[in-house]
């Protein structure tokens, strides 16, 4: 596993439209699939996120579809991100407010189960709004 030294990149926030500086997503390098490329993320601020609401549902489809979380404190308080890495595409969403942010993974992670792309609940409503709260937080592996 390699480990990679921590850069920064600037965004502007998805709920408050702030210029920040973050932790920057490592690009994929096109040299492996995407275990490989999760084999990038020690030391980069991000973390992989395998599961996502009350019963533990896939969040993506390793290798394929791979969710990420960040968590960073600049001088205005804290910030939340979350990226994805998408058959070797990346992408990523920052916020000020936590809960835009859970509502925005559950969002995607939402699109993928209905498109039958990863393992979700069953019987899905037609929007991700019409989830239970629930199925619209990070699964919690203490209960």
């Amino acid at each position: 596993m390699s480990t990679r030294t921590r850069t920064v990149a600037r965004t502007v926030t998805a709920d408050t439209e702030e210029t920040v500086t973050v932790p920057e997503l490592p690009a994929d390098d096109r040299a492996g699939d995407g275990y490989d490329w999760m084999d990038t993320l020690p030391g980069s601020g991000w973390v992989a996120l395998p599961s996502w609401a009350s019963e533990g549902w896939d969040a993506g489809a390793w290798p394929y579809i791979i969710f990420t979380v960040a968590r960073h404190r600049d001088e205005e308080g804290e910030l939340f991100g979350y990226g994805t890495y998408v058959e070797g595409d990346t992408s990523t969403r920052w916020f000020r407010s936590q809960e835009h942010c859970f509502e925005a993974i559950t969002e995607e992670v939402f699109f993928h189960w209905k498109n039958g792309q990863s393992h979700g609940p069953e019987n899905l409503p037609e929007t991700a709004a019409e989830l239970p709260s629930g199925d619209r937080l990070p699964y919690d592996w203490t209960s």
